[in-house]
């Protein structure tokens, strides 16, 4: 038995650059959908992919842990800069949500 592989055979690089955004590259699917009048792309990422940092969500503003399975949303007309990170259960609730309450930074958030 030969050992195990432990990069792609098609890796030509050992470093990943920004351009290199593959649909499959954080091993979840990607779609297409409609929301708040725009088209978004957003992809599923696998908990085993989502490793090395932790984002806010947009819609709970809490944190997403390293190796969370979340989903990444851009609007179709937007770049790479754009891609937010979402629990997957406040990206289903979307249209459920209120607008937040603005509040500034020492005010109490009762």
């Amino acid at each position: 038995m030969s050992p195990r592989r432990n990069r792609p055979k098609d890796s030509g690089s050992s470093g990943r650059s920004a351009e290199d955004d593959r649909p499959g590259r954080y091993g979840g699917w990607q779609s297409s959908e409609s929301w708040d009048g725009e088209d978004w792309n957003v992809r599923h990422v696998a908990g085993a992919s989502a490793q090395g940092k932790a984002y806010r969500c947009p819609g709970c503003e809490q944190m997403i842990p390293d190796g969370v399975p979340h989903v990444v949303a851009w609007p179709d007309h937007a770049g790479v800069d754009d891609r937010r990170h979402w629990h997957k259960a406040c990206w289903n609730a979307k249209d459920r949500r209120t607008t937040r309450v603005q509040r500034s930074r020492n005010a109490p958030k009762f």
